[in-house]
């Protein structure tokens, strides 16, 4: 069998435990029998971060921007537990996060729909694509707690000496404070991305935030939103037949529980974080899930939405047997690939991203699934498979 070429390399991110076991699998069973696979590999593993201090987290962000598609394993972000069980030199931020930064990103997660594996939401026909802002708010805080009375207050310092002052609380007994920021430039990437995305995928498009009671923070972000779709994307959006809106967040819950789904839903970094939950939970599970980091620039990082199955790792340790399920992490790969072929006008590549993940579905509607889908099926008598002949059966399906 020819195997179909590529001209350009992906860049490759391997990971950690579980997801690292099954990576290598896709690699041998699903692609590298059907591809002449180029990728830029960089070892994500958290001892080789730890060896490289965390330089290779770096090289590898910069290497996207070089080749504009990347596929990410599944990362440990180091707890203090981790420390010692690895190690370490210290305790490494996690390389989502650095990843985002350096990309300038937003993270849109969307479930894969499978017949038999039902939603919670009995109305969701359709999936629901979840944009997350991935800059500022609560994840770069700064805290305090206050000890007893007394003011707090928020001041900015211009360069030129002057001073801005707004009263927090005046405390009359402990408590706690918390500072939170987020930026014009990081905030008008999101807004594109979601935009951009939402033109690629013809889908509309959600925006959702508390501007009623965050009359500058969250007033901020739907005011850069609304000049740019004006600005830039208004006609496009109309030419392509979907459309913006914008609403409150707790309207925007209640509305998401009784639509059918089939749209993206833009959330603020906090917001994203918790609803791409709700909804890969809702929709059946996180190993259910895709997840691309999608730049302004027109770079794209595609990874599984869930972590590295550490409870399956040191069974595997052991050997013992897993029913792990691969399926976000095949995805990640048919997504880059798809892209991949898409940059480079490459139609066999294509092709073979959407064929690969008919395959996954079909093995699946076939009944041959891991122990987490065999748990909530509405299939009578599910085959339940190990993590090796999941893939090996996805593989079989993949020839025919």
């Amino acid at each position: 069998m020819n195997k179909i070429q590529m001209t350009t390399p992906l860049v490759e991110m391997d990971g950690d435990e579980m997801t690292r076991i099954l990576w290598k699998m896709i690699k041998d069973e699903l692609l590298t029998p059907f591809i002449d696979l180029k990728t830029e590999y960089y070892d994500l593993g958290l001892e080789h971060r730890n060896e490289t201090n965390d330089q290779i987290t770096i090289d590898s962000a910069n290497a996207t921007k070089k080749y504009g598609v990347a596929v990410k394993c599944a990362t440990i972000t180091p707890n203090a537990a981790r420390m010692t069980e690895y190690d370490l030199k210290e305790m490494w931020k996690s390389p989502n996060g650095t990843i985002r930064a350096i990309l300038d990103g937003t993270v849109f997660r969307a479930p894969i729909v499978v017949k038999g594996i039902e939603p919670c939401v009995k109305n969701w026909k359709k999936p629901i694509t979840i944009a997350r802002h991935a800059y500022g708010d609560v994840y770069k805080n700064t805290e305090m707690k206050i000890p007893g009375a007394g003011k707090v207050e928020l001041v900015y310092t211009a360069e030129d000496g002057s001073q801005t002052k707004e009263l927090v609380f005046d405390f009359k007994g402990p408590g706690v404070a918390q500072g939170m920021h987020n930026i014009d430039a990081s905030i008008e990437s999101f807004a594109k991305s979601c935009f951009n995305y939402a033109l690629d995928t013809k889908q509309d498009l959600w925006f959702a935030t508390k501007d009623t009671i965050s009359k500058k923070y969250d007033h901020t972000f739907k005011d850069i939103f609304q000049e740019i779709f004006d600005a830039e994307y208004k006609e496009k959006f109309e030419a392509a037949g979907i459309t913006y809106f914008y609403t409150l967040i707790d309207d925007a819950v209640a509305r998401v529980m009784k639509s059918e789904g089939g749209y993206i839903w833009a959330c603020k970094n906090y917001d994203g974080d918790v609803m791409s939950d709700m909804v890969s939970s809702a929709f059946g599970s996180l190993a259910m899930m895709t997840s691309v980091l999608v730049s302004p620039d027109g770079y794209y990082e595609y990874e599984a939405a869930h972590g590295t199955v550490q409870r399956h790792y040191y069974k595997h340790l052991k050997g013992e047997e897993t029913s792990t399920n691969s399926v976000a992490t095949i995805f990640a790969w048919s997504g880059a690939l798809r892209k991949r072929g898409e940059m480079d006008g490459n139609q066999e590549l294509m092709e073979f991203a959407d064929k690969l993940e008919n395959a996954t579905i079909q093995t699946i509607e076939e009944g041959k699934m891991t122990k987490d889908l065999a748990l909530i099926t509405t299939m009578e008598n599910p085959t339940v498979l190990n993590s090796g002949d999941f893939i090996k059966a996805i593989a079989d399906t993949l020839r025919k």
